[in-house]
């Protein structure tokens, strides 16, 4: 923390707009920014930076996508994955560059323009990486909520999803010629966790993404279900978390930003 008679840093600021300084910390830069103007000042760009970037995603961009499946559906997943990053260390180390950041998002909408232009036949998606499902195609299905049933057993692995099946998820995505190898059709909600058998628990992760891939999720299903059958966990409460955001759920029960 940057003293009285000095500025508060990048860093500082970031930190205090996320709300993530200790609070002695955050008690000084709250002191300092109630006398520098400079540092308010500083700190309201880089507020309205992030408001922007999120706006344009929000505002610009879903009315041009109609509520489809296909390649449509898996454009608004990457988005959401994309957005998602405003609030990571990479934003924040990368402040600076945020005008270009959101030059790129607005290359994006207008790549989106295009598409919504296009004609209904599937694109070539495949190999897309995905980390985010589409929720309005894998909400997420439940078998069962009795932990007792859960953790009775030796802890199951993902069952395998038939071929037939595979397929269907793959052309509800718009990736029919998707390569099964670039993808795990995988349960959102694990059925180590209760997930059901059912297509609206399954969507084709990437094995290949370079950060938020399949086998990450594989790690906090496990943490998830220790957590569960220790009684740390409801497991109504692991479900719900898993299904709703994966990666924030990552985040929360393993302590990082990043995985490990």
């Amino acid at each position: 923390m940057s003293s009285d008679e000095s500025h508060l840093s990048e860093q500082d600021l970031l930190l205090a707009i996320d709300g993530e300084l200790p609070p002695d910390a955050a008690g000084r830069a709250a002191a300092h920014l109630s006398h520098c103007w400079h540092c308010r000042a500083r700190k309201q760009e880089l507020e309205g930076t992030i408001v922007d970037f999120v706006r344009l995603h929000r505002e610009s961009l879903d009315p041009l996508l109609p509520p489809a499946a296909g390649p449509r559906a898996l454009l608004k997943a990457r988005l959401a994955e994309t957005a998602a990053q405003v609030s990571a260390p990479w934003f924040h180390r990368n402040a600076w560059r945020h005008a270009a950041v959101v030059a790129a998002l607005a290359a994006v909408v207008a790549g989106a323009v295009a598409l919504a232009n296009l004609s209904h036949r599937p694109a070539p998606f495949h190999n897309v990486p995905v980390s985010f499902p589409e929720p309005s195609l894998t909400p997420g299905a439940v078998a069962t909520v009795n932990r007792d049933q859960i953790c009775s057993a030796a802890p199951p692995k993902n069952r395998l999803v038939p071929a037939t099946m595979q397929r269907k998820v793959f052309e509800e995505y718009g990736i029919p010629s998707a390569q099964p190898q670039a993808y795990e059709v995988d349960y959102l909600i694990t059925p180590a966790l209760g997930g059901a058998d059912d297509i609206r628990n399954l969507w084709p992760q990437s094995q290949f993404a370079a950060v938020w891939n399949a086998q990450v999720k594989d790690e906090l299903e496990d943490r998830l279900r220790d957590l569960v059958c220790s009684g740390s966990l409801d497991l109504a409460a692991a479900q719900r978390e898993i299904s709703s955001d994966w990666i924030a759920a990552y985040k929360k029960y393993f302590h990082t930003e990043r995985p490990r």
